[in-house]
C-alpha cells in the first residue's frame, strides 16, 4: 500500500498532512544530514524519519488485520511491558510541534502547555498518523492541564487514564501498584489476551532490552571527545517511542559498536574543549529539536538529558520474578523511580541532575521548560538553588515550538557558552 492510500484509508486530512510535511526534509536535512562526521549507524535511524509516517504506521495497520491492538501514549509511566506481553503494540505520539498548537487552541486555553495543545491539535485536524491507527489513548495525570485535556480527547478517541500519585510514600506505592493492575485487567479485556506468566516476562525481556540499549548509548556518552552529537541522541530517544521495539534495540547497539571504535580510535563530532550540556526539564518530543541544535551549532555538545525523552525512560529495568502476579508488581515499581515534577517532593531529580553532570563530565546545565508547564517552571527555582550549591553553571530557557525566539535563545546560549570556556 502506498503512503497516500494508506493515510487516506485512516480518515487523514491529506491536504493538512502535506502541509505540515512540506518543510521537514529541508529542516532535517540542514540539522541532521548535512553535520560532518555522522556515525554510519545513524543511516536507519535517518531512513526511520525520512518515512516516518509510513514504515511504522505500515505495521501497525498489519498488526491490527491480525487482530491486535494499537496503544498510544505520552508518558514514561505508561507500563509498555504489559502492552507487548498482550502481543500489541505501545507507541508514542505526535506532540511537538507548532503547526498544530492553533488548532488545539481551539479547545483549550492558549496559556496552556503547547505539548498538550499541540497534541490534542494533531487529533482535531486528523494529521497524525499514529493518532488515526490507534484504538486507545493511554493518558495519565502527571500534570492537570492533560487531566482536563483526557476529559476533552475521549471525545474524538477512546482514552483510558492512569492516575499517578504524587508522593511515593508506601501508600502511594501500592495506590500505583493497584493501578497497574487495574491497567493489566484492561489490556486483557480489550486485547482478548490473558496475562501469563509466559507472556508477561516476555513483554518485560523485549522492553528491557530496548532500554538496555538505550543505557548503554547514554553512557558512551561520557567519552572525550563526544563520539555522537546530542541531537542525533535526541532524535533516537524520540523514536525509541515509535519503532518495533526489538528491531529497534538492535540498531541502537549496532551504533553503539561503532561508538566504541571511535572511542578507542579518540575520534569525536567536536573538540575535546567543546562545552559539555546537559540538558533538563520538559521533554521534547519529535520534532522538537531547537534547543539542541543551538547549543550544537554554537559549538557546545548536548551529553547528556535529564528528560523523559532522555535519562528517565531508560535509566531503571524492571525487575524479573518468577509469577505473574510479582512481574505486575515489578512493572509497578520501576516508573515510580522516575523523577518528574509532578512529585512532592522532587529531591531525587536533584540527585540525578548533579550524578548525571558530574558522570558525563558535564561544564554546565541548560534547565529548558516549555512555556505555562508549571511543575517544572517552579522546580526550575530548586534546580538552580542546588546547581548554585553544588558550583555547577546553569541557565534557564523557557520556549515553546514555535521558531519565533531562535533568535533570541541564540545569544543567551552564545553567551552561556562563552562563560564556560
Amino acid at each position: 500500500m502506498e503512503n497516500r492510500e494508506l493515510w487516506a484509508s485512516l480518515n487523514m486530512d491529506l491536504e493538512k498532512h502535506d502541509d505540515f510535511l512540506s518543510g521537514l526534509p529541508g529542516v532535517f536535512t540542514s540539522l541532521f544530514l548535512d553535520r560532518p562526521n555522522r556515525p554510519k549507524a545513524m543511516g536507519y535511524f535517518d531512513m526511520i524519519v525520512g518515512d516516518i509516517h509510513g514504515i511504522r504506521v505500515k505495521e501497525l495497520v498489519a498488526l491490527k488485520e491480525k487482530g491486535h491492538k494499537v496503544f498510544s501514549t505520552f508518558c514514561v509511566y505508561v507500563p509498555e511491558e504489559i502492552i507487548a506481553a498482550a502481543g500489541s503494540a505501545c507507541i508514542g505520539l505526535c506532540a511537538g510541534a507548532q503547526y498544530t498548537v492553533p488548532a488545539g487552541e481551539k479547545v483549550l486555553p492558549r496559556n496552556m502547555c503547547p505539548l498538550v495543545k499541540s497534541t490534542m491539535g494533531f487529533k482535531l485536524e486528523r494529521i497524525c498518523p499514529y493518532f488515526q491507527v490507534s484504538d486507545w489513548v493511554i493518558g495519565e495525570t502527571t500534570c492537570d492541564g492533560k487531566k482536563k485535556a483526557w476529559e476533552l480527547l475521549n471525545d474524538y478517541i477512546p482514552t483510558y487514564v492512569m492516575e499517578l500519585p504524587q508522593k511515593k510514600k508506601l501508600a502511594d506505592t501500592a495506590f500505583w501498584e493497584h493501578e497497574v493492575k487495574e491497567f493489566a485487567a484492561f489490556i486483557e479485556q480489550e486485547t482478548k489476551v490473558k496475562l501469563t506468566g509466559d507472556n508477561l516476562a516476555e513483554g518485560i525481556r523485549k522492553i528491557n532490552n530496548k532500554r538496555a540499549a538505550l543505557k548503554r548509548l547514554a553512557a558512551l556518552r561520557k567519552a572525550s571527545p563526544a563520539p555522537i552529537h546530542g541531537l542525533d541522541v535526541l532524535l533516537i530517544n524520540q523514536l525509541a517511542f515509535f519503532d518495533d521495539p526489538e528491531r529497534f534495540a538492535g540498531q541502537v547497539n549496532s551504533l553503539c559498536d561503532e561508538l566504541e571504535e571511535r572511542i578507542e580510535r579518540k575520534e569525536g563530532i567536536a573538540a575535546e574543549n567543546a562545552p559539555r550540556i546537559l540538558i533538563t526539564g520538559t521533554p521534547q518530543p519529535i520534532p522538537a529539536w531547537k534547543i539542541h541544535a543551538l547549543i550544537e551549532r554554537a559549538g557546545g555538545v548536548v551529553v547528556g538529558e535529564e528528560t523523559c525523552t532522555g535519562e528517565r525512560y531508560y535509566k531503571d529495568l524492571t525487575e524479573p520474578a518468577e509469577a505473574a502476579d510479582q512481574m505486575l508488581s515489578n512493572i509497578a515499581k520501576r516508573p515510580l523511580n522516575v523523577n518528574c515534577a509532578c512529585f512532592t517532593p522532587n529531591t531525587g531529580r536533584l540527585e540525578d541532575i548533579v550524578t548525571m553532570a558530574n558522570d558525563l563530565h558535564a561544564d554546565g546545565v541548560i534547565d529548558f521548560t516549555l512555556q505555562f508547564c508549571q511543575p517544572y517552571s517552579v522546580e526550575s527555582y530548586t534546580v538552580g538553588k542546588e546547581l548554585d550549591q553544588q558550583n555547577i553553571p546553569h541557565l534557564k530557557l523557557e520556549s515553546d515550538f514555535s521558531e519565533e525566539d531562535q533568535g533570541q535563545l541564540k545569544t543567551r546560549i552564545d553567551a552561556f557558552l562563552e562563560m564556560l570556556k
